[in-house]
């Protein structure tokens, strides 16, 4: 059963402490549930210096992710690819791309954000509520 603290709750936001949320995986700090988001999923993950994460993807949820690099630096493999991260980089990874997080020799931080794929790039579809458009959900 997961324990967190939840700092504030109003009709418009609810606010929690990354920290504390129980790790998962050596790193990861999986926020969605805490934060009770049903369109979003966010993890924060503090890697030791090796860490390295399953290789996996997300083609079943059809969900594409974002990674930030806040600290440190790592390599993020991408359908075989190695991709260097420097803090404030960011990466965008398609739901059936596969992907892993090796970290390297110093601790990092990283942001990283799921959603659903977005099923059109532009913000012509306001006119098809519940698609996904590149400014945000739409409907």
């Amino acid at each position: 059963m997961r324990r967190y603290r939840v700092f504030a709750v109003t009709g418009s936001y609810k606010r929690v402490n990354y920290t504390d949320i129980e790790t998962t995986s050596g790193a990861m700090r999986p926020l969605t549930d805490s934060l009770d988001s049903e369109q979003v999923g966010v993890s924060i993950a503090r890697c030791e210096p090796g860490w390295r994460n399953k290789s996996h993807d997300h083609a079943a949820e059809d969900h594409e992710e974002i990674y930030v690099l806040l600290e440190g630096e790592a390599t993020i493999v991408i359908d075989d690819e190695s991709v260097e991260l420097e803090a404030g980089d960011a990466v965008w990874i398609p739901p059936t791309a596969t992907r892993q997080i090796q970290n390297g020799d110093v601790e990092s931080a990283l942001v990283l954000v799921s959603a659903p794929a977005s099923k059109c790039r532009t913000t012509t579809c306001v006119d098809d509520p519940g698609s996904w458009a590149t400014n945000g959900f739409i409907g």
